[in-house]
C-alpha cells in the first residue's frame, strides 16, 4: 500500500524469513559464521536458543543457503511428532522409502543410505526447529541419531533451534545424555537500542529505498523501548509505523506514528503494561481509602450532630419559573446522560444563548438534538455489553476514529455505516489519540482472523471504507492504557 509512497520495491519489514532482509548486526553475523563453521567440522550437536521473534528462523534459513554444495540440508519443523514418527519423517526428508517397515528397519535403512552419501562425499545436516515444544521422548530419539557415525565422522549433524525453555529441559536429569553431546550454544540476544537506527535503514535500503532516514530519533526511541530489542516487534511496529505516516501523507515516521502502530498491535511492552497496571492498583486504592474515610466522616457526624428543627421555607418569588442554566452541548455528557425523573435530557442540551429561550422554542430547537443523542446513548450502551462479554480473542473491523465532541458528524457516519451493515451491527469505543479524545465505530465480531479478513476484503470493496483488523483485547487494552474508560 506504502511502497510507491516511499519509493519501495516490497515490503522492507516483512516478518517473513527472507534471506535478503539478513542483518549482520547484533552478533547475528558472528553467530551465523561459527554455525558454518560447526556444521563444516561435524562437531556434534549444536544448539541455538533465543527469545520468540529474535530471529532463530532467518539464522535456520542462512545457513541452509550458505552450505555447501555438497551438504544436504533436511528439515524437522513439527515438534508434535512422536519418537517413532521422527524416525520415519527424516526418512522420508532422504526420500528412503518406508511404507510395511518397522521402526527398526527405517532406522537401518537411514544408516545404509547416510554411510552411502559419506562415501560419495556427501553430508547431511538435519535442523530441528521449535526444539523447546517437542517431548522428551522425541528429544532422546533425536539424540540417538547422533550414534549414526564413522570412526572419523558424523553421519548426521544435527542444529536444534528453540527458545530458552529448551534449556530448562536439558537441564533435566534424564536429559543428561543429549545436554553433553552439544558441542556448541548459541543465544540470539535481543538486539540493543543503539543499532536499531542503523537495522530500519538497512532493510529499507534493501528495499529499494534510496531516501534520507525516514524515522525520527523519537520515533526510533519508542519503538526501541516497547519493542525490547525482540526482531519481529521491531518490523511488525516498523511496517504499521510507516502506513500510518502514508495516511498522513507524510515522508517521516515520527513518535505519533509509533503510537498509532502500538495501539494496532498485539503485544505490548511488558515493563509499560507493568507500569500502567501499577498505576492502576495505586489509584484504585487511594479512591478505596478516600470513599472509606469519607464514609466514616459521615457516619460520625450523623451520630453527633443534633438535627435541627424542621422548618419550611417558601422559594424566593423571584426565582419560580425560571428558566435553566443554559448548558454547552458535548460528548461527554451525551456518554454519560444525566436525566431528569420524566426522562427528558433536555436540560444537558440547552442552547448557548445567553438569553433563556421560551419553554416552546427550546422544546422546539431540541428536538433533532435529543434524537441524536438518543442513539449515541443506545449504541454506547450496546457496546458496553459487546466489549464486556465479547470473547478477547476474537476479531473486530475498526471503521473510522472521529473527535468526540463532533456529535454532529458520528450521527452522520452511524447513518452512512448503518445503511451498509445495519445499525445492530456497529459499535463504539473510546480512545485518546495525542492527548485528545476519540470515539472509534467499530463493525461486527468474529471468531477467526480468516473470517475477519476475508470481510474487510469484502467491505473494502464493496464499500469506500478502509478496514482496519483489531482484536477485543486489543480494543480493551488500548482503553486501559490510554486511561479513556472515563470517557465512558
Amino acid at each position: 500500500m506504502y511502497h510507491s509512497h516511499f519509493g519501495l520495491n516490497q515490503s522492507p519489514f516483512s516478518i517473513t524469513p527472507n534471506p535478503a532482509f539478513f542483518y549482520s548486526g547484533s552478533q547475528r553475523g558472528d553467530i551465523l559464521e561459527a554455525l558454518i563453521y560447526a556444521v563444516s567440522h561435524g562437531e556434534g550437536i549444536i544448539k541455538v536458543t533465543g527469545e520468540v521473534g529474535s530471529g532463530k528462523t532467518m539464522l535456520c534459513r542462512m545457513l541452509e543457503g550458505m552450505m555447501p554444495s555438497h551438504v544436504e540440508v533436511i528439515y524437522l519443523v513439527n515438534p508434535t511428532l512422536s519418537r517413532e514418527e521422527v524416525v520415519f519423517t527424516i526418512a522420508g526428508e532422504l526420500e528412503i522409502p518406508t511404507e510395511g517397515k518397522r521402526p527398526d528397519e527405517v532406522i537401518r535403512l537411514l544408516h545404509q543410505d547416510l554411510i552411502g552419501k559419506h562415501i560419495n562425499g556427501k553430508q547431511v545436516v538435519l535442523l530441528v526447529e521449535e526444539a523447546q515444544a517437542m517431548s522428551l521422548e522425541t528429544l532422546e530419539e533425536i539424540r540417538l541419531f547422533s550414534n549414526l557415525e564413522t570412526a572419523h565422522h558424523k553421519l548426521l549433524q544435527i542444529v536444534l533451534f528453540g527458545q530458552p525453555e529448551l534449556d530448562d529441559n536439558l537441564n533435566l536429569p534424564s536429559m543428561r545424555q543429549l545436554k553433553e553431546r552439544i558441542t556448541h550454544s548459541f543465544m540470539v540476544p535481543p538486539m540493543t537500542a543503539s543499532l536499531i537506527p542503523e537495522f530500519l535503514m538497512f532493510r529499507m535500503r534493501a528495499a529499494g529505498y534510496h531516501g534520507p532516514n525516514v524515522f525520527s530519533k523519537s520515533a526510533i526511541r519508542l519503538l526501541a523501548k516497547v519493542s525490547e530489542g525482540i526482531v519481529r516487534r521491531i518490523n511488525i511496529l516498523a511496517d504499521k509505523a510507516l502506513l500510518a505516516a502514508f495516511a498522513d501523507n507524510t515522508h517521516a515516521v515520527e513518535a505519533k506514528h509509533v503510537k498509532a502502530a502500538i495501539r494496532d498491535s498485539e503485544f505490548s511492552s511488558s515493563k509499560l503494561e507493568f507500569s500502567y497496571r501499577y498505576v492502576a492498583i495505586v489509584l484504585f486504592a487511594l479512591m478505596l481509602c478516600g470513599g472509606l474515610l469519607y464514609w466514616a466522616f459521615w457516619t460520625w457526624q450523623a451520630t453527633h450532630t443534633a438535627l435541627p428543627p424542621s422548618t419550611s421555607h417558601a422559594a424566593p418569588s423571584s426565582t419560580v419559573g425560571a428558566a435553566p442554566r443554559p448548558q454547552s452541548l458535548n460528548l461527554s455528557s451525551t456518554l454519560s446522560p444525566t436525566l431528569s425523573p420524566t426522562g427528558n435530557s433536555a436540560t444537558s442540551i440547552a442552547s448557548n444563548d445567553a438569553r433563556a429561550p421560551s419553554p416552546a422554542v427550546t422544546h422546539e430547537k431540541s428536538q433533532p438534538e435529543i434524537a441524536q443523542i438518543s442513539l449515541l446513548q443506545q449504541r454506547v450502551a450496546q457496546s458496553k455489553i459487546w466489549l464486556r462479554e465479547t470473547p478477547a480473542q476474537f476479531y473486530t473491523l475498526q471503521l473510522g476514529l472521529f473527535a468526540q465532541q463532533d456529535a454532529n458528524k458520528i450521527e452522520l457516519q452511524l447513518k452512512a455505516y448503518a445503511a451498509h451493515f445495519g445499525i445492530e451491527n456497529l459499535y463504539l469505543f473510546p480512545t485518546k489519540i495525542d492527548q485528545q479524545q476519540r470515539l472509534g465505530i467499530v463493525y461486527s465480531s468474529f471468531s477467526q482472523r480468516q473470517e475477519a479478513w476475508l470481510k474487510r476484503k469484502n467491505v473494502e470493496v464493496s464499500t469506500s471504507y478502509k478496514a482496519q483488523l483489531r482484536t477485543i483485547e486489543g480494543l480493551r487494552n488500548e482503553m486501559q492504557t490510554t486511561q479513556s474508560e472515563d470517557m465512558w
